[in-house]
């Protein structure tokens, strides 16, 4: 079982920053158009800041080059992981708490599912020590 579970979490881990990668180098070398044309509603936050798009992209970039790193060193990777893992809860906290207060329209509980808040709890639920061990255990 954790052999299966090892290969499943690298996959997950590569996969994961792959996409993180792609989703930083677009939104680095073409800022408006990411914001214009990612599935996100994005004008509800308001207008595009090209400053910003391009500081997220740079923290996008660093946490999918260290969730691959992580697929292949799993055995010292957790800080790193645990580093990656904080900053996707946050995001997704503050997308919650932007809509419990108004400051974003309740569509963004759907619309913001499959890019901030499913990674996040995937992330969240590997973090958890129990789950994690089953990466290390024969």
């Amino acid at each position: 079982m954790s052999g299966t579970f090892k290969v499943r979490v690298q996959l997950f881990f590569r996969i994961g920053g792959a996409l993180m990668i792609a989703n930083a180098l677009w939104m680095a070398a073409s800022a408006h158009h990411w914001f214009i044309t990612i599935p996100s509603d994005l004008a509800a936050t308001g207008a595009p800041n090209n400053h910003f798009i391009h500081d997220v992209a740079a923290a996008y970039l660093t946490f999918g080059f260290g969730l691959i790193w992580c697929a292949g060193n799993l055995e010292k990777c957790r800080p790193v992981y645990l580093g990656i893992t904080l900053f996707m809860v946050a995001h997704a906290v503050s997308h919650m708490l932007e809509m419990l207060f108004g400051q974003l329209p309740h569509t963004h509980w759907l619309i913001d599912f499959p890019l901030v808040f499913l990674p996040a709890i995937l992330l969240a639920i590997l973090a958890i020590p129990s789950v994690w061990r089953k990466l290390s255990s024969k």
